[in-house]
């Protein structure tokens, strides 16, 4: 069988390693078409389909694996910072504060294709500004929705849920996927 991740991110790539011994790479190119009117919920779904359908559409052959994460923040989605000042802001916004992360992930072959997603609570510390300023000088949070990684230390102080879907690829809710898919 032949296994594609649609996503260039290197967290969910080893994340995914531990799961499936042989995969390539293949990053959905197209833009992202959000649909503000849509819950979190169904706006991530039809992002990591959106990125599945894309990637399959070039490689039928293969069971493709999209992903997509949000962050939010009250009613508020909160996506990849646009620059260092962005990332400052929202770190700054999160500080001390609960917000949720959303992950969805899509598992298609020419048989069938299965979406689901994983949310998980997340508490910040309180950050301090030369804290966030070292952390954004690092230059971690500026390809991450919600401008931080969970894996980064110092900055959440505990969550409710799954840890790898904070990461980016809940693994448990991936293998089952994958197993449901590739069930013929």
């Amino acid at each position: 069988m032949r296994y594609i991740l649609a996503s260039a991110s290197p967290r969910r790539r080893e994340l995914l390693a531990q799961i499936l011994p042989s995969f390539e790479v293949i990053p959905a190119e197209g833009e992202e078409k959000v649909n503000l009117s849509l819950f979190p919920e169904q706006m991530v779904c039809a992002l990591a389909e959106n990125k599945c359908d894309e990637v399959f559409g070039k490689n039928p052959d293969a069971t493709v694996i999209g992903c997509d994460t949000l962050v939010v923040f009250g009613s508020e989605i909160l996506g990849k910072p646009k620059d260092r000042e962005d990332a400052a802001a929202t770190l700054k916004r999160l500080s001390g504060k609960t917000h949720y992360v959303i992950t969805a992930v899509c598992v298609r072959n020419k048989y069938k294709k299965l979406v689901d997603f994983e949310r998980t609570e997340v508490k910040f510390n309180n950050l301090s500004d030369d804290f966030i300023k070292i952390y954004v000088d690092g230059g971690s949070p500026l390809d991450k929705a919600g401008s931080y990684g969970i894996q980064d230390g110092g900055l959440v102080k505990e969550y409710f849920g799954n840890y790898t879907n904070v990461v980016g690829l809940p693994v448990q809710l991936t293998k089952k996927l994958i197993e449901k898919v590739d069930d013929l």
